[in-house]
């Protein structure tokens, strides 16, 4: 299955400049926040793929899920039989939208342990905030949350994918960081990758 996930700047190759073959066979599309409604809308639409999206501390106008986009807050879905969990926001810094304190976050993490247990785990786990200690920073906005370590101790997802870190790659590559068996992906701009049946790369 081929997986297009955006976060944090409209791409042109993906907007004005739109090109779809260069996107075929995208199957999936995952968004990983603050990027504005109507751009989601338009990948949703041309790419002809269900879109499922988490907020990000700069989403001010997501008053309702944009077109043929499904808002994933604190929720899980499964497409294709792959069961993909949301978390959506950043570190608290300045009493924003969509700010969440390590104890906060922690705890909407536990309240979705039930559905966990019942589907047997994730295997792609959407946010906007990294990890603590993986990838992030260490000003207080883009602090990543410990509990996002936890899960992935506790669940193993083959994918953690996040934004909300602005970063220059000069290869995919370096936007990955194996910890223990997940995939942690920093999806600033925009990233494809394919997943088989297993969840492997």
């Amino acid at each position: 299955m081929r997986v297009l996930t955006v976060s944090d700047r409209v791409e042109p190759i993906l907007y004005d400049q739109f090109d779809p073959r260069r996107f075929e066979n995208v199957e999936l599309i995952l968004a990983c926040g603050d990027l504005p409604p109507e751009y989601l809308s338009f990948l949703a639409d041309r790419l002809n793929a269900p879109l499922y999206f988490v907020r990000g501390n700069h989403d001010l106008r997501h008053d309702r899920s944009p077109g043929g986009c499904t808002h994933l807050a604190h929720d899980l879905a499964e497409f294709k039989g792959k069961i993909i969990l949301g978390l959506e926001g950043s570190r608290w810094y300045n009493g924003g939208p969509n700010q969440y304190t390590e104890r906060e976050m922690y705890w909407k993490i536990q309240r979705l342990r039930p559905r966990l247990w019942r589907r047997k785990g994730v295997d792609i786990v959407i946010t906007h905030a990294p990890p603590r200690h993986i990838h992030d920073a260490e000003d207080r906005c883009h602090r990543g949350f410990k509990s996002f370590r936890w899960l992935i101790d506790k669940y193993a997802p083959p994918y953690f994918i996040h934004g909300h870190i602005h970063a220059h790659f000069d290869e995919p590559s370096q936007r990955t960081t194996i910890f223990q068996d997940t995939r942690v992906i920093n999806t600033f701009g925009y990233y494809v990758f394919d997943m088989d049946d297993n969840g492997n790369t």
